[in-house]
């Protein structure tokens, strides 16, 4: 006779209670091939959620045919593909147009436990329309300021009625995440609600000081003692590329073999070259090669003001880079200045560039906040952050199943 110190009985009662499967049906206009800070954190939460035992369906728009295939790779991943069209000022990009029926005729057919849209167009708009005619509890995230776009593309008047959208949008919506809790904190006094903070992983083994490249380095005209400055995201006004010619200008008067190197593309290019006829522009990179152009850099200028995250800034800490940036978005929650980076004050750009003297002039402490970067990098894993938004969803879910019940439909098996 077994006894409750049985090894048996032990072995049965530390197994951990099996993990519920939920069908989850994910809207988004921007999934990799398409290289930008949304497609590739969507991405990451797909596949996550994947492995931790859920059936995932994705509905994006379909891509152009020079893209490659979608990356997504999980046997469980269902992919819905629908019309999509250039995105205005981002053609490289595409936007999903109005689908209701189809997405009513499709949830109907197999019905999602909840529905998360990462995207406000008009496929996320559609996609919150045939969700709430079904009942089905939905969650969204707030991932882009349109709002803080406007003065760079004379949207001003604008302004007010994207922010009304946006709120209109989300607080439809059972619960809203956000990347940092100073957001939260603005949305709530702009009227938002029901917002939950899910921030950024990032991976520090794609992004990692390893992939440093004396060959890529040279080519770029920079020895091995040369400081290189480097800039990565779209080449747009949005971004505030301004301050980070100001910087290098800043950089060259104390070392004057320092480089600037630009990773990205956009409308500002020739701009910048003919300001910058030294500057190193790389194009679009992605993926290893990505990578490897962050394990080139020193110092890392980030002066964007319009991010809700900023994915570039981990990449550059988990890549052993010393950042300056903003107290804004990723920076303003992940750095301590002077620890493991460098903060100017929101839009305070000769604190900026007084910040790119500091890291320029002292290479040792330089050194000690691009280790401690990586540090902190190395804490901000993607399984973590899957966790809290399958928490979202689950709160989501919990709190529809009284609706359900009331109006006789009973979640999906």
């Amino acid at each position: 006779m077994k006894t409750a110190h049985d090894a048996d009985d032990i072995l049965v009662d530390d197994l951990p209670a099996p993990r519920h499967s939920r069908r989850l049906a994910v809207v988004t206009e921007t999934y990799p091939p398409e290289v930008n800070g949304v497609a590739m954190s969507m991405a990451r939460v797909v596949d996550g959620l994947n492995r931790r035992n859920h059936d995932v369906q994705l509905i994006r728009p379909r891509q152009p045919a020079k893209l490659a295939p979608p990356l997504s790779g999980q046997p469980t991943v269902d992919e819905v593909l629908t019309k999509g069209l250039p995105v205005p000022l981002y053609p490289n990009l595409r936007m999903g147009v109005p689908a209701k029926r189809t997405l009513v005729k499709l949830w109907s057919l197999k019905r999602p436990d909840v529905v998360h849209i990462a995207t406000e167009g008009p496929l996320g708009w559609s996609a919150l329309q045939a969700a709430q005619h079904l009942a089905l509890p939905v969650t969204s995230d707030y991932r882009t300021n349109f709002h803080a776009y406007g003065k760079h593309y004379r949207l001003g008047l604008l302004s007010k009625p994207i922010m009304g959208y946006l709120r209109k949008f989300h607080n439809r919506c059972d619960a809203t995440m956000v990347p940092t809790q100073a957001l939260r904190v603005l949305l709530a006094e702009r009227g938002f609600e029901r917002l939950s903070v899910v921030g950024r992983g990032v991976d520090t083994q794609r992004f990692d000081p390893a992939r440093r490249s004396a060959a890529m380095r040279e080519s770029w005209g920079a020895g091995p003692h040369d400081l290189v400055l480097g800039y990565v995201g779209r080449l747009a006004p949005e971004k505030n590329l301004g301050v980070v010619l100001a910087a290098y200008e800043a950089a060259k008067a104390l070392q004057p073999r320092a480089r600037l190197v630009f990773i990205g593309d956009g409308p500002m290019r020739p701009e910048l070259a003919a300001r910058a006829p030294d500057a190193i522009f790389t194009g679009q990179r992605s993926g290893d090669d990505l990578a490897a152009h962050y394990a080139g850099l020193d110092l890392f200028l980030f002066p964007s003001l319009t991010e809700t995250f900023g994915n570039v800034t981990t990449e550059a800490m988990a890549s052993r880079c010393a950042v300056v940036a903003f107290e804004s978005a990723a920076a303003g929650e992940l750095i301590r200045s002077g620890v493991n980076g460098w903060l100017a004050g929101p839009g305070r750009e000769a604190d900026f560039v007084a910040a790119t003297r500091m890291a320029v002039s002292d290479a040792a402490a330089r050194a000690a906040v691009a280790e401690a970067a990586r540090a902190t990098a190395r804490r901000l894993d993607w399984g973590d952050i899957t966790a809290r938004f399958e928490l979202v969803l689950e709160g989501a879910i919990a709190r529809a199943e009284p609706s359900f019940r009331l109006a006789g439909l009973q979640p999906a098996a």
